[in-house]
């Protein structure tokens, strides 16, 4: 556990490395980190097949990348907290590069080795059992000992397989076995996880650490204190937005504090806020920015991965409770100030609501047309242009950067970030708005690659990064040009600055992810462990016991587990092993007992119970960052963070039960209502827990808003208590059901039969009936044959590849249950009487707070 005392400093060398390193050594650290960077953007670059040379396969790709995470960790990282900072010892010297040796191995000798798959020579043993101690000791240098223990058990385990009690004996492996599997080939140290930051997760880190030194995160604190700050409690609701804005381009919690939280903490005590509130505000803040879109603390990547879906729809489903999450909390720091009788600051007179909602609806209407005018312009471009629609788009965004950095300069030059300033006024929302807005254009290109464009996401980052690498390079030079005519006449400086930028964001990038390489390749040993020993099994069995069954103790154990070993485990490890470990064993439970849980769900599940680990005391580094900052207490500040971020941990178990949510199979307006109702649902559930609506609540009223958010968020299943969902039938009658019941209705079956093991088990799943004016053409689009044997429906035969295959059937499985859906009212009935109950306790709250307003007036 941490020291009560740590700095902030400490704190973040967590993230970059502990050594502050001078001379010839500093250079070369510095160098190292700089050749990194740069072979990232060129292996994501449509350079190397240009030009025919330099390309990599995804092996080679991810054993020179595991080798410069290696390389810069034993160099960057000391191994004790007596080591020398300013030097890096000889033996630590060596190291480095034995460490490097063995992973660039697999570079250097691919060929070899592809050439004789398990096949493995003295030499290749020996490597791995060199390679895997020296990751290891990496792993707790740069990450802390939790990591390295789980990873060691699980290599244990691997080996003293026949020596183990009970369920968890197996017939284990031999070395030679184990370095083959966890170093050799690419399901283990160097399979999908490490793959996955090295296509994809370093881009975006880089693209967050160039945009942070161009000037993007002192511009988005800024935007949002000017926008917010005159509200009540201003500066906190300003620490939100800002880290909501910075998580965008941001994986760590922690540096998401330390960048917004040195300025927005001070300011939040200044206006009342305790130093323990403030921070633990800035700390619920900055743990969401690694739920929001499109970073995600890299666990977005690696879901693309897991879960097999496309990068765009990974985006859609975790963006409406993220966003929910920081509207809710942007409402709780507000019920705080009304608790606190807080005021407003400065003199600002904020506008009637009419006015309000028809500035903002103006401005969508603004953004919507210059959106489809963008879209429509550059559809129209492109074929115009053929090969040269390149070129044409590049002019087009210089024009465009041009035109942006005119009106940056018709604006006073942003000030300074000073937490002591006196907080007497604020800055002019407008300006501050106008002089960045060049920073928002890497996050278009950014966006439009990957949505509209739908290009990979490593190579949407590429693009995104050329914007920001042009824009370090010339903002400076032009800016200061450019001024010198107008009425804030400024130095920016010149082209060496930007030359200076440039390289320092390309060294800062590679810095912030040496530890993120290390953990992702540390994290495949565990998914290694498990693929070779088949300790999943065990798990499953071990969980449904001590769940006995149930969904919902078995998702809470999940949680629990997934907090535990989030104390230790940075969040993307923390998710790698908890989806690997925990999540096929939700989906085959919950189908056994006839809930189909879609994977997406599951895997966002574990991953936002992993990041609350970096809010739970007493552990949390980000509650101990933002201690640090506010000089409160980390573990009471930890204690109030929690308690704001409740709405977060009940968020997973709600879109596990309804997976409207998550915006599965929702049309556009179905989605726009269900935001309506989950953000109301939100905001009524965080007026129940902080017991606070208009007034203090009542402890009934507290009651019923928790009724009322429960309605809103699960309608289904009280509509399920009022009308069943589901008519049951014998399962001799399913031609007949699929014949009888409409296109695209859902059957339920409950299937019992072997598993590939031999195992007997019972699972359900969900029929989609397709179109067909006979039942025979319905079951040949579900490829599916039917026979009935002694009363008993059974499978005859399942066509490969077919909806009836991806479902799960196969030949001789007996189908024991059948229900077909009723016909009922929809769900969303349901919100009618929860908007009633809603509207009483207003009524009883407007009530109760008219008749204390005269009191307080006369006292």
């Amino acid at each position: 556990m941490p020291e009560k005392n740590i700095s902030v400093k400490e704190l973040l060398e967590q993230d970059s490395g502990g050594r502050q390193l001078q001379g010839l050594m500093a250079k070369t650290l510095a160098g190292i980190a700089l050749a990194w960077s740069c072979f990232q953007l060129w292996i994501a670059s449509p350079l190397p097949f240009i030009l025919g040379f330099g390309t990599f396969n995804d092996t080679q790709s991810r054993a020179i990348h595991l080798t410069f995470a290696l390389l810069l960790a034993f160099m960057a990282y000391p191994a004790f907290k007596t080591s020398p900072k300013q030097k890096v010892p000889y033996i630590d010297l060596a190291l480095a590069l034995i460490a490097a040796a063995t992973s660039a191995y697999l570079f250097i000798f691919y060929q070899q080795l592809a050439l004789r798959p398990s096949n493995l020579t003295f030499e290749d043993i020996l490597v791995a059992c060199i390679g895997i101690p020296l990751l290891l000791e990496a792993t707790r240098r740069a990450l802390g000992l939790p990591l390295t223990i789980i990873a060691l058990i699980f290599l244990i385990y691997s080996l003293a397989g026949p020596y183990m009690p009970g369920f968890l004996a197996h017939r284990g492996v031999s070395l030679a076995a184990l370095a083959n599997h966890q170093w050799i080939t690419a399901e283990g140290v160097f399979g999908i996880a490490l793959g996955v930051s090295t296509s994809f997760v370093f881009l975006f880190v880089l693209f967050g650490a160039l945009l942070e030194r161009a000037g993007a995160g002192h511009y988005f604190i800024q935007l949002a204190f000017s926008l917010l700050g005159h509200y009540r409690g201003g500066p906190a609701k300003a620490a939100v937005v800002a880290s909501g804005f910075t998580g965008i381009i941001s994986g760590s919690s922690i540096a998401n504090v330390v960048t917004t939280g040195t300025f927005t903490i001070p300011m939040m005590k200044k206006v009342g806020f305790s130093a323990n509130k403030a921070g633990a505000v800035e700390v619920g803040s900055s743990v969401n920015g690694q739920i929001m879109p499109p970073v995600m603390g890299a666990a977005a990547f690696l879901m693309v991965e897991y879960v097999g879906i496309p990068y765009v729809e990974i985006i859609k489903h975790a963006f409406l409770p993220a966003v929910i999450s920081y509207i809710a909390l942007i409402y709780i720091v507000h019920l705080e100030a009304m608790k606190m009788g807080m005021q407003p600051i400065g003199q600002r007179t904020p506008k009637p609501w009419l006015i309000r909602i028809t500035g903002f609806a103006f401005g969508a209407a603004l953004i919507s047309g210059l959106s489809l005018a963008v879209y429509y312009g550059l559809g129209w471009l492109k074929p115009l242009m053929g090969d040269f629609s390149l070129f044409g788009v590049a002019l087009l965004l210089i024009a465009v950067y041009l035109g942006l950095l005119k009106v940056a300069v018709s604006q006073p030059v942003l000030e300074p970030e000073d937490p002591n300033k006196p907080l007497e006024s604020l800055p002019d929302a407008r300006q501050v708005f106008l002089s960045g807005l060049h920073f928002l254009l890497p996050v278009v290109v950014l966006v439009w690659c990957l949505m509209v464009e739908r290009l990979s996401p490593g190579l949407s980052a590429f693009w995104g990064s050329v914007i920001l690498i042009f824009i370090l390079l010339t903002q400076r030079p032009l800016l200061s040009w450019m001024r010198r005519s107008s009425a804030h006449p400024h130095d920016h400086g010149g082209v060496v600055d930007g030359i200076i930028d440039l390289r320092e964001g390309l060294i800062g990038g590679a810095r912030n992810m040496i530890g993120i390489g290390i953990a992702t390749a540390t994290a495949g040993i565990i998914v290694g462990a498990v693929s070779q020993t088949g300790v999943g099994l065990v798990l499953s069995d071990l969980v449904e016991f001590l769940s006995m069954g149930n969904l919902m103790l078995m998702l809470i154990l999940t949680a629990i587990f997934s907090l535990i070993l989030g104390l230790g485990l940075p969040t993307t490890a923390n998710y790698i092993v908890v989806s690997s470990l925990m999540v096929p064993v939700i989906v085959t439970l919950g189908q056994q007992h006839g809930l189909i849980v879609p994977l997406i769900a599951v895997h966002l599940f574990v991953f936002y119970f992993g990041i609350m680990a970096d809010v739970t005391p007493p552990v949390g580094l980000a509650s101990f960052a933002a201690a640090a900052i506010s000089r409160g207490d980390p573990i009471f500040t930890g204690a109030q963070a929690f308690y704001y971020s409740l709405r977060t941990v009940i968020l997973p178990f709600l879109f596990i039960f309804n997976t409207d949510l998550l915006l599965i199979d929702v049309s556009f307006w179905h989605g726009i209502l269900v935001f309506i109702t989950a953000t109301l649902a939100m905001l009524v559930f965080s007026a129940a827990t902080q017991n606070w609506f208009l007034v203090k609540n009542r402890w009934y009223e507290t009651l019923l808003l928790l009724l009322v958010a429960f309605m809103l968020f699960r309608p289904g299943y009280w509509m399920d208590k009022i009308h069943e969902p589901y008519e049951d039938f014998d399962p001799i009658e399913l031609v007949e059901v699929i014949q009888q019941v409409d296109a695209e209705s859902v059957l339920r079956l409950r299937i019992a039969g072997e598993d590939a093991f031999g195992d007997l088990r019972e699972f359900v799943v969900l029929l989609p009936v397709p179109k067909g004016d006979e039942v025979d053409q319905r079951l040949e689009k579900l490829g599916l044959e039917l026979f009935e044997d002694n009363g008993q429906m059974m499978i005859d035969n399942v066509t490969f590849g077919s909806l009836a295959a991806d479902l799960g059937l196969e030949f001789d499985q007996r189908i024991i249950a059948l229900s077909a859906p009723t016909d009922r009212w929809t769900k969303e009935w349901v919100w009618i009487p929860a908007l009633g109950l809603f509207l009483l306790v207003f009524w009883l709250q407007r009530r109760r707070r008219a008749l204390s307003e005269p009191n307080l007036a006369t006292a």
